[in-house]
C-alpha cells in the first residue's frame, strides 16, 4: 500500500469504491484500504434509484448498471392483495425512469472494475487502528504496523466506522426493537417479475423485489430473525404478510441473514481533513430501498468537493459536501422511519390506515410526491 497519498478512502463497498473512481477520474492518487481479505459476495442491497443512476453517469459505471439489472417501472403499497398505493416511475423528468433491480455484489464489481481500469485498485486487508491529523493532512495507522499520509481522508467503513470513532464524530439515534431477515429466493406464484412490493402486515413489513437471474430478494421485519432464513421461515413470512389469492411458493433460498437496524446520523459530516460518507454517516430501515442510494450519492458529490478542495486548498467545497448532505440524510432517515411504522401499526389501527393511504394514493399530487422521494429526485 502506498505510503502516501491524496486521499485515503477507508472501506470498499460501494461508497468507497465510488468516491475512488471520481477522484481517479480527475487525475488524483487515491488509496482504497479495506480490512476484508477479499470483497462481500453477498447480495445486500438491491435497488438503485434514479437519482443514483445519475449521478453515477459521469463516473462510467451506469450503462453497464442498467444493462445488468432489471428495470422495475412500478412500486407498490399492499395490504395483501389490496393495493393500498401504486407508484409509477414512467413519467418521471429522468433518462432512468424505473427502479433498477441489480444486487449490491454486481454494483461493487462494477465499480471496483471502473477504479481498475483508471489503474487504481484495493489493497486488503488492512484494518485501520488509528489516525491522527493538522493541518497540512491526516497519518493514518494499521494494524500490521503500516502507516499512510494522505491529504485527506474518507471515512466509508460502515455503521461501525472506525473513522468516525477515531474522529471523534457522535453518531446520534436509536434502532427499531425488531430484527430485519433478508433472503434471496426462488419461488413461484403470487408476484410480478417486473414490480418492487411492500407489504404493510400486522406481523410486520415484507419487501418482495426481482433480482436478475429470476431471483427474488425478501426483506421482512421479525421479532427474532434466524440467522439463516430456511424454506419453511420465509414461506411462513409470506403465507401470513403476502398475496392470499395466489399465493406464493418458495422453491429454494439462495442466501439468507439477520441484521438490526438503527436509525443515525453522524453529528457531523466532517471533522477536519476526515470527511464521512455513507453508512458511516447515517443508517436507517430498508423500506424504501434507501440505503446505497444515499451512501452513491454522497459519493458522487464528495468525489467532487475533494477534487474542488485539492485543486485550490479551499475548504469551502468539503463545507458545501457537508452541508448539502447531512440535511438529506435526516430527510431519508425520517421516511424510511414513517414507511416503516405505516407497515408495522397494531392491528387495532389497520383499517384505518388502509383507507387513509386510498384515500391519499388517489390523489396525483400525492403519488407523484411518493415517486420523485422514492426515485431520490427530490433531492436534485
Amino acid at each position: 500500500m502506498n505510503t502516501s497519498t491524496d486521499v485515503l478512502v477507508i472501506g470498499a463497498g460501494p461508497t468507497g469504491l465510488a468516491v475512488a473512481v471520481s477522484l481517479a477520474q480527475q487525475g488524483f492518487d487515491v488509496t482504497v484500504a479495506d480490512d476484508q481479505a477479499e470483497g462481500d459476495n453477498t447480495s445486500r442491497a438491491a435497488a438503485v434509484h434514479a437519482r443514483t443512476l445519475e449521478v453515477l453517469e459521469p463516473l462510467g459505471v451506469t450503462a453497464t448498471m442498467t444493462a445488468r439489472g432489471i428495470h422495475s417501472p412500478r412500486f407498490t403499497i399492499r395490504d395483501r392483495d389490496r393495493v393500498l398505493v401504486p407508484v409509477d416511475f414512467r413519467r418521471l423528468p429522468t433518462a432512468y425512469p424505473y427502479t433498477l433491480m441489480i444486487s449490491q455484489a454486481d454494483t461493487e464489481r462494477i465499480l471496483l472494475a471502473r477504479l481498475e481500469a483508471l489503474g487504481g485498485r484495493v489493497a486488503r486487508p488492512y484494518r485501520l487502528v488509528g489516525l491522527e491529523q493538522d493541518g497540512e493532512g491526516v497519518t493514518a495507522a494499521f494494524d500490521d504496523g503500516s502507516q499512510v499520509r494522505a491529504r485527506y481522508l474518507v471515512g466509508a467503513d460502515g455503521m461501525h466506522s472506525t473513522v468516525r470513532e477515531q474522529a471523534g464524530i457522535g453518531f446520534t439515534g436509536g434502532t427499531y426493537a425488531e430484527s430485519f431477515s433478508l433472503a434471496d429466493v426462488r419461488l413461484r406464484g403470487g408476484v410480478p417479475a417486473d414490480e418492487v412490493e411492500l407489504f404493510f402486515s400486522p406481523e410486520g413489513l415484507v419487501v418482495v423485489a426481482p433480482l436478475p437471474g429470476g431471483a427474488f430478494r425478501i426483506v421482512a421485519t421479525v421479532d427474532q430473525a434466524p440467522d439463516k432464513p430456511d424454506v419453511a421461515f420465509v414461506q411462513r413470512l409470506l403465507d401470513l404478510r403476502g398475496p392470499a389469492k395466489e399465493p406464493v411458493v418458495i422453491e429454494e433460498v439462495v442466501w439468507g441473514s439477520r441484521f438490526r437496524v438503527h436509525h443515525r446520523v453522524a453529528d457531523s459530516y466532517r471533522a477536519g481533513r476526515v470527511v464521512l460518507a455513507g453508512d458511516a454517516a447515517h443508517v436507517h430501515s430498508p423500506a424504501g430501498g434507501q440505503g446505497m442510494n444515499a451512501g452513491l450519492q454522497d459519493a458522487a458529490a464528495l468525489g467532487e468537493a475533494l477534487g474542488e478542495a485539492l485543486r485550490t486548498g479551499a475548504e469551502g467545497p468539503l463545507d458545501g459536501y457537508a452541508a448539502r448532505r447531512r440535511p438529506a440524510a435526516e430527510q431519508v432517515v425520517r421516511f424510511a422511519g414513517r414507511l416503516t411504522g405505516l407497515a408495522t401499526v397494531g392491528r387495532r389501527w389497520r383499517p384505518l390506515r388502509n383507507v387513509l393511504l386510498r384515500m391519499l394514493a388517489v390523489l396525483p399530487v400525492f403519488r407523484k410526491r411518493l415517486a420523485w422521494r422514492l426515485s431520490g429526485l427530490v433531492y436534485r
